[in-house]
């Protein structure tokens, strides 16, 4: 009898979940997140998960209570003797943490890495790493999804004359540049120097944006400083609109009042982490097609190769 595909949320991820599991064609599947009265979670399968591809859809963004579900449930699969443990995680937690910048730091993204192979993970389906390097912090395989596959329709459907794109770092100029060449458009980069985490003491536009129709692209929108800042300056420079395409909108702080007060025409996002309140700029898209794509190719290539080998060893040798 070949493993079946079983889908299951945690708290964090609920309505994208219900949208993947959808998309793939199967019912969400039913877990019990307990919490305790001191604070502690217990996750409770429903249902039996023996034999099974697991497939365990968490964002690990703030509180680290969403990491913690996603590290027990693994374990509580694991425990239930499940076939393969697939954690799908489309917004990856303390992925800014990609390397020593400073003497006696941490390293988040490669302790969350170890966790998650510790706790039992096989296999990990993300989208839009902060640094792509991070798929290397796993020693189990990394499905890393590409958010341009939904943005890229929607700006064509924008219709824009004088398109133009703009890194709002120097550090997203890869990312930018890809997008860019796609529409053989030209692209701008936002230059800015930091105080401190969270706080810009300057910036300036590296290329010409008067009368252009500017996108800014960036993987992660946490205060929505950096991109009010940019957005302004670059209609100061000549800019005729001024637009945001950002993955993950984790929104912290003042970032709706930032966002609301910009000169930002809207800020497109995709639905990685739940909005915690409504904007008249803010749009979102759902990335449920690509997850529930990514999963059917996790399953169907590894029902493939089982079969396969199935097949191999069980042909009878004839003739000796």
């Amino acid at each position: 009898m070949n493993p079946s595909v079983k889908i299951f949320s945690g708290t964090g991820s609920q309505e994208l979940a219900q949208k993947i599991a959808q998309r793939f064609g199967a019912p969400i599947g039913k877990v019990n997140i307990q919490r305790f009265s001191d604070g502690e979670i217990q996750p409770v399968f429903l249902e039996s998960v023996r034999g099974d591809y697991v497939f365990l859809v968490q964002s690990t963004f703030a509180p680290t209570d969403n990491l913690m579900e996603m590290l027990l449930m693994i374990d509580a699969a694991k425990r239930a003797s499940a076939y393969k443990i697939i954690a799908v995680i489309p917004y990856y937690g303390y992925a800014r943490q990609d390397r020593k910048d400073k003497p006696r730091v941490a390293i988040g993204s490669k302790l969350i890495a170890t966790l998650l192979e510790s706790a039992g993970a096989n296999r990990v389906i993300t989208m839009d790493l902060h640094a792509a390097q991070i798929q290397a912090f796993f020693d189990v395989p990394v499905d890393h999804l590409d958010s341009s596959a939904i943005f890229i329709p929607y700006i064509n459907d924008l219709k824009l004359q004088n398109l133009a794109f703009a890194a709002p770092d120097v550090g997203s100029t890869n990312r930018v540049r890809e997008i860019a060449s796609y529409f053989n458009a030209e692209m701008v980069i936002c230059d800015k120097h930091r105080k401190r985490a969270n706080e810009i003491a300057s910036m300036v536009v590296i290329g010409d944006v008067t009368g252009k129709d500017i996108i800014l692209v960036d993987d992660i929108c946490d205060t929505g400083g950096t991109l009010a800042k940019a957005a302004g300056l670059l209609k100061e420079k000549g800019a005729r609109s001024v637009r945001a395409m950002i993955t993950h909108p984790v929104l912290s702080g003042n970032a709706y009042a930032n966002i609301e007060n910009s000169v930002l025409e809207e800020l497109v996002v995709c639905d990685t982490i739940p909005l915690k309140q409504e904007s008249a700029k803010i749009k979102v898209i759902s990335v449920a097609d690509l997850f529930a794509i990514a999963i059917r190719n996790a399953y169907e290539k590894s029902m493939i190769n089982t079969v396969g080998i199935s097949l191999f060893v069980t042909v009878p040798v004839v003739g000796i």
